[in-house]
């Protein structure tokens, strides 16, 4: 099969690998590039797992969080250049999507039925800016009746990603109250700066660890050693792996030297009630799937 360069294009700005060696990984595994990714991974030739799924787009994300904190909305929007969606009207449609999606939820978004109210906007966007706009996703967190806690989000300047989420303690009463509410912010800010895949280390699917303990003995393989010792490295690198995927592992992005668990102990202690994160989910612009975790 014939590599051409868009397909090196693709498979560098995924991997971040060279373009001799994705010509390489494309040329070996016959153009299919998903099994090129796993091939420059397992000869240590990629960049980190955590850049995998994104693709070139434009645009922005946006959030809205309402209802005294117990329902929120997180939104991406694509557009086909920067400048479209820096202007106002385009800010503008992000917001209006983002109150959609928190009324009426992600199914009722474009092209599903009944989303024909915002694509009446965003038909008109594209007629004023004169580019192709397109409603790429959404999603609604809704906290359940008799739960105490909030929704909280963080946008990072530039809207390029955002974060939803889902946290709750024991009562009303702390829920309300300041020292919570900073909490919920911190950890939303945390998932956008960190990006965690999962909510615990028991969340991982067994197929993915598996993955990756191939990927790893296959990075080993001609190092040598026994395969005793082999199996050591390599069990080690997956706990690694673990604290770099799982959100309660992970450094604390205000602290470094505290993992978010120790973090979420500490400010329970100080509530008086435990705090715990029920879901979030993180939109990068670009994206081919959210990262996110019940």
């Amino acid at each position: 099969m014939e590599v051409t360069a868009q397909m090196v294009k693709e498979l560098r700005g995924r991997t971040g690998a060279g373009i001799m060696d994705c010509k390489e990984a494309l040329r070996e595994k016959n153009g299919d590039f998903e099994e090129a990714v796993r091939y420059l991974r397992e000869k240590g030739l990629a960049s980190a797992a955590k850049k995998a799924g994104r693709a070139a787009s434009d645009g922005g994300v946006a959030a809205l969080v309402e209802a005294g904190g117990r329902l929120g909305a997180l939104v991406e929007v694509n557009c086909e250049t920067d400048f479209v969606a820096r202007t106002e009207d385009f800010q503008a449609l992000l917001a209006r999507v983002a109150a959609h999606v928190a009324r009426a939820g992600e199914e009722s978004l474009p092209p599903r039925a009944g989303g024909e109210p915002i694509q009446e906007a965003v038909t008109a966007a594209i007629a004023k800016l004169g580019e192709n706009i397109v409603v790429a996703r959404g999603a609604r967190f809704a906290l359940p009746q008799g739960q105490a806690g909030r929704v909280a989000s963080y946008v990072h300047p530039g809207g390029r990603i955002g974060v939803l989420v889902e946290i709750h303690c024991a009562s009303e009463a702390k829920a309300a109250s300041p020292e919570f509410a900073e909490t919920a912010k911190d950890v939303a800010m945390h998932v956008a700066a960190s990006n965690p895949f999962y909510l615990q280390p028991d969340k991982i699917p067994t197929s993915v660890m598996e993955s990756e303990r191939q990927i790893l003995l296959a990075q080993q393989r001609d190092s040598g050693k026994p395969e005793n010792i082999l199996a050591k490295i390599v069990e080690g690198r997956l706990n690694k792996y673990i604290k770099e995927i799982c959100l309660p592992e992970q450094p604390f992005v205000k602290d470094p030297d505290q993992t978010v668990k120790a973090v979420l102990a500490a400010r329970s202690k100080a509530l008086g009630e435990p705090i715990t994160v029920s879901r979030f989910l993180r939109f990068q612009l670009g994206e081919t799937s959210e990262r996110g975790a019940e």
